[in-house]
């Protein structure tokens, strides 16, 4: 028998809420949430959480800065945390340079060139995954040209892939549409763009993402 102010933990719509039950009255005196946990839409399908992410000199609010972690890494570790998907780090097998001047060469360079640069390491297959998570930060008005290898790389027909962007002010660029070109027979979910220089306080905004 439920006595009174015993609490029942509900967990529904990415997050557990206690619910205060009077047995006596046989109301509910009182409901709370419970912030930070997982998003059940995701924990039951098998995610996959491919990202690339530049660590090193980085530009933020006018002014360059040292990331010992990128950007969109510290995003899909937020994405891991709700989902539970596997990581996968996207890496040119040369290291870009650490220096943003010389980084940002680069990354144009490989555009104007329609590089596909070799990755460090591939998956064997994308097959046991229903949902694909891509992040990458806005280079050069597009995805880099890394994530461009490891899309071409796979087969992403009859995938669900949800794109994430960090930006510091150039949003999606072209990105969404060459996503797209790239995968065509993909289903391409909506995505979530950031500004670089939230990403420490964007835990609330990934958590509603994925409970869209």
């Amino acid at each position: 028998m439920i006595r009174y102010a015993d609490v029942l933990s509900v967990f529904t719509e990415g997050c557990f809420w206690h619910i205060i039950i009077d047995a006596a009255a046989g109301n509910i005196c009182g409901v709370s949430g419970e912030k930070g946990c997982e998003s059940m839409k995701y924990r039951e399908q098998n995610c996959l959480i491919a990202y690339f992410s530049h660590a090193g000199q980085n530009y933020a609010s006018g002014k360059l800065v040292d990331l010992t972690v990128g950007n969109t890494e510290r995003v899909a570790r937020m994405i891991r945390q709700y989902t539970g998907g596997a990581l996968f780090h996207i890496r040119r097998d040369i290291p870009y340079p650490y220096d943003y001047k010389e980084t940002v060469a680069a990354a144009r360079q490989e555009k104007a060139d329609g590089a596909r640069p070799a990755l460090e390491r591939q998956l064997d297959s994308v097959a046991p995954y229903d949902v694909v998570f891509l992040g990458y930060p806005n280079w050069c008005g597009t995805m880099p040209m890394a994530v461009w290898t490891f899309l071409e790389s796979h087969d992403f027909g009859g995938k669900l892939i949800m794109p994430f962007c960090t930006h510091e002010g150039s949003g999606w660029g072209t990105s969404l549409q060459d996503l797209h070109d790239l995968c065509p027979t993909a289903t391409i979910g909506q995505g979530l763009t950031l500004f670089g220089t939230t990403i420490l306080d964007a835990e609330d905004d990934v958590r509603c993402w994925l409970q869209q």
